[in-house]
């Protein structure tokens, strides 16, 4: 069988609910590589909160961070890291217009340091995996360099019509995508054109794999385009409705009960008991 791609999200796919990998999991991930597949993780994590799974499973793949807009190699510096970080003079105009909208927060992200618009510290406790450097206060006034992220938190009422302003005035600079965390209704804001799918298309290229060898697994909103991508798009059974629609397959189980390693015994022809 010839080397096939295999792209995990993290959480709600690769990661249990109590942000663990099976070893039933990891025996399957770990028995594909000696079979001469490659594992690689797609999440919408920064790579701090990304390391320690990365380095749990030893790999050495290039990470797609921030849903795509990070995408580096951590053992090969020599790689072409891509960031594409939102523009400081956009995100200025959303968070200036955000003032006409109800919202509950706002946090910015460049790289490893973290802007919280308001102290939350239920929101702030999402963010402090990797002892990031946290900035509390108004963005606009601390927020310098170019942002990789922006998060909107808002009341689940308020979200459409955020989102019916950034797609109005903002569409041709910024897509937005919107997920519910432990802190509330998100919505995403990121630089157009920007998906784990276009993160996924650089790796795979780079590791001279075709589109039909790739698997992707994933269960939210911001793993449709690389479920769509992939050869073999992998929904998972406690994923969203909407991403079931579109995938090639469903995993026979949850992310608790190893449904990753059921698929893959299965697709690869592994001998996981």
């Amino acid at each position: 069988m010839k080397p096939h791609l295999i792209v995990l999200d993290l959480d709600g796919t690769l990661l249990t609910d109590e942000k663990v990998i099976t070893d039933k999991t990891a025996q399957a991930l770990q028995q594909a590589e000696q079979l001469g597949h490659h594992v690689a993780l797609a999440t919408g994590r920064p790579y701090r909160a990304t390391a320690p799974y990365y380095q749990q499973l030893n790999l050495t793949t290039p990470v797609i961070n921030f849903n795509g807009a990070f995408v580096h190699h951590p053992s090969n510096r020599n790689w072409h890291t891509v960031h594409k970080p939102l523009s400081l003079s956009v995100v200025a105009d959303v968070i200036e217009a955000m003032q006409e909208f109800p919202y509950n927060n706002m946090v910015a992200e460049v790289m490893d340091d973290v802007y919280l618009h308001r102290h939350d510290e239920k929101v702030l406790n999402n963010f402090k995996l990797g002892a990031p450097k946290v900035t509390t206060g108004d963005i606009l006034n601390y927020l310098k360099d170019d942002p990789t992220s922006l998060l909107i938190q808002a009341n689940a009422n308020d979200v459409n019509t955020i989102r019916q302003h950034l797609s109005h005035v903002h569409a041709e600079v910024v897509g937005h995508r919107v997920w519910d965390s432990p802190w509330g209704h998100v919505i995403e804001v990121f630089q157009s054109g920007l998906s784990k799918a276009a993160g996924l298309s650089q790796v795979a290229q780079w590791m001279n794999i075709p589109r039909e060898r790739i698997i992707a697994f994933g269960d939210e909103n911001n793993d449709l385009e690389m479920i769509d991508y992939a050869g073999l798009g992998v929904a998972m059974t406690n994923g969203i409705d909407e991403l079931k629609s579109i995938a090639d397959m469903i995993t026979p189980t949850s992310n608790n009960e190893d449904g990753i390693a059921q698929v893959l015994n299965e697709r690869l022809q592994l001998k996981i008991e």
